[in-house]
């Protein structure tokens, strides 16, 4: 780990111990230099990135401070440990949210989606231009599973940077990470089959349960330190589960990402019950500070982890490219792909081989992760102006999502509806868990440009909330 990063964890865990409290003093720059024996531009790294988290405050001539209201985040006091659930039925309401961000009206904090003027649209028009004009009858051919071979060529040389090896024969090219998460779970389990999820988790994985009529266990995730290895090693002990899908960076809607210690674990308990692990990791270049994650993959001694990501987080949405790492399993998946979408979109994947051999993607992604560092800073602050001080806001280290924690007084399925009538989009904690545990939750997108119509969207928030703390009644 680096060291502003081992810093930044020490001073968290110090105030999260109480050692500094709200409105003390931490030791100034160059006390901190002499305690902890890093250079001055380390620990003032440290201090700037404590800072955009709402960890400490900086005051002009006089130094940093414990923010006045240092939220810390817990599982909710009545949560259950481990939620078995034999049918699932959630797409309804999900669909419902989903249509709903779609309206241009809206304002979308409930997007799953990061701001599309994000994107170097203009590069991947030219991309997609140019490889139009050349293509050739053979390349419908060419590009059928497992994918165009440059693409998944260019895929296991950025593999390779990290320290994995995955040949190129072992990617799948899919239409989005959803297409790579549904072929990988159908590829592990039949009808029945018990799944592990986090509690809560991305509703993707629910709806695939749903679709596939297999059984979940929801095993309770930290919003700081993620899923519940105790619980799992319980769970597996006791039930046949086949595979267990999960995010190990950036998890959504918590935000955190796994230790590499916790990764290896994860990995090593999941081995020794042979079940396969499918990783979702979509939000794997959207890490903050000066070290990219390892994804579990990384970890796996026995081919037992089918990593899955795309393009559609951190480059392009519309362009629906995704990829599977599947080892062993890849002629499997290959055979179902060709039975439901047959394949993934020619043009867009030799665009993309195009836009990558220009080698702008790595300059794209540093700039990319600045600009969602400094928006979710921007959001967090709104929200915190506007939002009743009992809120509790989790950050984390990457991505553009908060997970929000209001009183239990506040169902945050009706504060929905209630935005949705001031044309304001929230995502709910109904979508991420077959319970009403978060009932009183909520995802918020931070990912957008900050103006005066977001401030004052947040604002309307705030006022809905403090409506419903209230009692106030919904006409």
């Amino acid at each position: 780990m680096a060291k502003y990063l081992q810093l930044i964890d020490q001073i968290q865990q110090q105030i999260a111990s109480e050692i500094w409290l709200p409105g003390e003093k931490l030791p100034s720059l160059r006390e901190q230099v002499a305690q902890s024996g890093m250079s001055l531009m380390t620990v003032m790294h440290a201090y700037q990135v404590l800072e955009s988290q709402g960890w400490i405050v900086s005051r002009p001539q006089s130094g940093y401070y414990v923010a006045p209201r240092a939220e810390f985040l817990s599982q909710p006091a009545s949560h259950q440990k481990v939620q078995l659930t034999e049918s699932v039925d959630i797409n309804d309401f999900i669909f419902e949210v989903l249509q709903a961000c779609r309206d241009p009206d809206i304002m979308p904090f409930g997007s799953a989606f990061p701001d599309p003027e994000l994107f170097p649209q203009r590069q991947l028009m030219r991309s997609l231009s140019a490889v139009s004009h050349s293509l050739k009858p053979a390349d419908a051919l060419n590009n059928l599973p497992p994918g165009n071979e440059a693409l998944r060529k260019t895929l296991s040389k950025r593999y390779a940077l990290q320290g994995i090896q995955v040949s190129p024969e072992e990617i799948v090219i899919t239409n989005g990470a959803m297409e790579a998460l549904n072929l990988s779970l159908q590829a592990v389990t039949a009808p029945g089959d018990w799944v592990v999820v986090e509690n809560p988790c991305f509703y993707g994985a629910l709806q695939a349960i749903e679709r596939l009529q297999l059984k979940a266990v929801a095993i309770a995730s930290h919003p700081q330190h993620g899923i519940d290895l105790t619980e799992l090693a319980a769970t597996l002990a006791k039930l046949p589960v086949k595979a267990c899908w999960m995010m190990s960076n950036q998890q959504n809607p918590l935000g955190c990402t796994l230790s590499r210690e916790k990764k290896q674990e994860l990995v090593a308990l999941l081995e020794a019950h042979q079940v396969t692990l499918i990783e979702d990791d979509v939000y794997s270049e959207l890490w903050f500070g000066s070290e990219k994650p390892l994804p579990a993959k990384a970890f796996e001694k026995q081919d037992s982890v089918l990593h899955c990501s795309s393009f559609s987080k951190n480059l392009v949405a519309g362009f629906r490219v995704g990829w599977v790492a599947a080892g062993r399993h890849a002629q499997r998946i290959q055979r179902l792909q060709l039975m439901s979408t047959i394949s993934t979109s020619a043009p867009m994947q030799l665009a993309l081989v195009d836009y990558l051999g220009s080698r702008s993607y790595d300059v794209h992604l540093r700039r990319l992760r600045q600009r969602l560092e400094q928006r979710k800073s921007l959001a967090r602050q709104s929200l915190r102006r506007h939002l009743p001080a009992s809120a509790k806001i989790n950050d984390s280290q990457g991505g553009y999502f908060l997970w929000i924690e209001l009183p239990e007084a506040v169902n945050t399925t009706e504060l929905y509806y209630r935005a949705l009538r001031e044309k304001i989009s929230i995502a709910p904690g109904k979508m991420f868990s077959t319970s009403e545990q978060y009932a009183n939750y909520f995802r918020f997108n931070t990912a957008w440009e900050w103006n005066d119509s977001r401030e004052a969207a947040v604002a309307t928030l705030g006022r809905l909330i403090a409506e419903m703390l209230q009692g106030q009644r919904w006409p």
